[in-house]
């Protein structure tokens, strides 16, 4: 809404003078506040120096925004150089660290490797002297229950043979006994007279 038509209908509206004097006053103040006094409203020189010195000022904006780029780019070079330096100590002083821990763990293989192998020998010569026992007992074990077969062996013989012999008498003496049964029957029958 226009100050003219808002002023109209505030006077409309309001029967008192002061009230209507003091509206006209605003009225005016709001005017002035918008518009700038005839005095106050700039000049083509005016201008055209306002803007030469906003013209010189972003040049110097600009030649700051540059210096200040440059020093930046330097900084960003030193920090660069900086963290590269840092990262050549680091990856030394680490591949120094892992040459002397696998230096490390090859001396404590080597240990490691020496210890089972006189370990694994001890064990072997615990396991050859065990087995040389053991066959020992068994070669006793052998040769006693060899001279127990043998004994046993030649008791059976002993008892087959005295068998054999016992039966062979007996055989005999059964066999003589049927001849002499025989030949008295023979006799008998032949003594008989014939009817």
């Amino acid at each position: 809404m226009s100050i003219a038509l808002k002023l109209y209908e505030q006077l409309t509206d309001v029967g008192e003078d002061k009230t209507r004097a003091r509206l006209i006053a605003d009225a005016f103040e709001s005017l002035e506040e918008r518009d700038p006094a005839p005095n106050d409203a700039a000049t083509q020189g005016a201008l055209r120096e306002t803007e030469l010195r906003l013209l010189g000022e972003i040049k110097e904006v600009e030649l700051k925004i540059a210096q200040t780029e440059a020093r930046l780019a330097k900084d960003i070079r030193e920090v660069e150089a900086r963290l590269a330096k840092d990262i050549r100590e680091v990856d030394a002083r680490l591949t120094k660290e892992i040459k002397d821990v696998e230096a490390r763990l090859a001396k404590d293989i080597r240990e490691v490797d020496v210890r089972l192998t006189k370990e694994i020998k001890d064990v072997e010569a615990r396991l050859a002297k065990d087995i040389r026992e053991v066959e020992a007992r068994l070669a006793k074990d052998i040769r006693e229950v060899d001279v127990r077969l043998t004994k046993e062996i030649k008791d059976v013989e002993v008892r087959l043979v005295n068998a054999i012999h016992r039966q062979t008498l007996w055989t005999v003496g059964s066999i003589g006994a049927i001849i002499a049964f025989i030949r008295f029957l023979d006799w008998m029958l032949n003594k008989l007279p014939l009817h």
